[in-house]
């Protein structure tokens, strides 16, 4: 009974995470702000409809929602809304990714590291997971349609993985230092990577298809957290070369279903006829 109850707990959690993606990702598209810029940002702060897909996945996160089950939720979703029939392509493109970062989970071996790492264990991560971020944000301006959603996700997806394991040290250094913790670097970079998690995320809502973005968020947020919990915490990434194998399957077939939301017709009805980001290219050029 009580395994019922976690998983439809995890899954209405999924639920109202898709359904926050789905909210935000409609306050972005209607914004006419250039992606990446922090007046995206600012307008999406006054925004009510963006404010309440916010609230709705902070209340969510009371319940650890099913890995990548929201992208689950989010299609049915956003058919309707654009009153669009989903193929079987979409449903085997979106269950692709859920079920290849469930696999990873699943083979994942539960294990205990260093509870606050020093700053010397993190800079090498900071330091790659900015650089991505920035090479990620660069490639997306010069890219259009999904492949610059893409970046933009990939950037957002990294940058979150690194908002997990700050949330995770800095919750660690509250319960065995109490607000002494203030004192440290860990709660200022975990508001850093929270703003600029957040900028990338809004701009690949803002730049196209939210079935195209969310699957890519969705996987690389938990695996970059997992492998950065091995490389600063000192967790385990498998126990065995079988299940590292399982694991390396699951993140190719999560990868193979973000291709082929990128292709499907669900992703080009979402872009629509023109693209937000074209529009900003073509202002851009225009102007004196």
């Amino acid at each position: 009974m009580a395994t019922v109850i976690a998983v439809t707990a995890a899954l209405g959690a999924a639920c109202c995470f898709a359904l926050a993606a789905v909210i935000q990702h409609g306050a972005a598209r209607d914004t006419g702000e250039k992606l990446l810029s922090l007046r995206l940002l600012l307008a999406l702060a006054r925004n009510p409809r963006w404010l309440a897909g916010v609230a709705l996945g902070v209340l969510s996160f009371a319940v650890q929602p099913l890995a990548a089950t929201d992208v689950l939720f989010a299609l049915p979703m956003i058919a309707v809304l654009h009153r669009y029939r989903l193929t079987r392509g979409d449903w085997l493109g979106a269950g692709a990714v859920a079920g290849g970062i469930a696999l990873f989970f699943a083979v994942s071996p539960p294990s205990e590291g260093t509870r606050a790492p020093g700053l010397a264990a993190w800079a090498p991560v900071i330091l790659a997971a900015g650089a991505f971020a920035a090479v990620a944000g660069l490639a997306a301006m010069r890219a259009r349609g999904a492949a610059q959603v893409i970046w933009l996700a990939a950037g957002a997806g990294i940058t979150y993985g690194v908002l997990d394991a700050l949330t995770k040290s800095t919750v660690d250094l509250l319960a065995d230092r109490g607000f002494t913790t203030l004192l440290r670097w860990e709660p200022y970079a975990l508001l850093a990577a929270g703003i600029l998690g957040t900028l990338l995320s809004q701009s690949a809502f803002r730049a196209g298809a939210l079935s195209v973005s969310l699957p890519v968020i969705d996987t690389l947020e938990p695996v970059s957290a997992v492998v950065i919990g091995a490389f600063v915490f000192g967790e385990r990434l498998a126990a065995s070369p079988g299940q590292l194998a399982a694991q390396l399957a699951g993140a190719a077939v999560a990868v193979a279903g973000i291709a082929a939301l990128s292709r499907s017709s669900v992703a080009a009805m979402e872009a629509g006829p023109e693209d937000p980001a074209d529009r900003d290219a073509d202002h851009a050029l225009q102007a004196p």
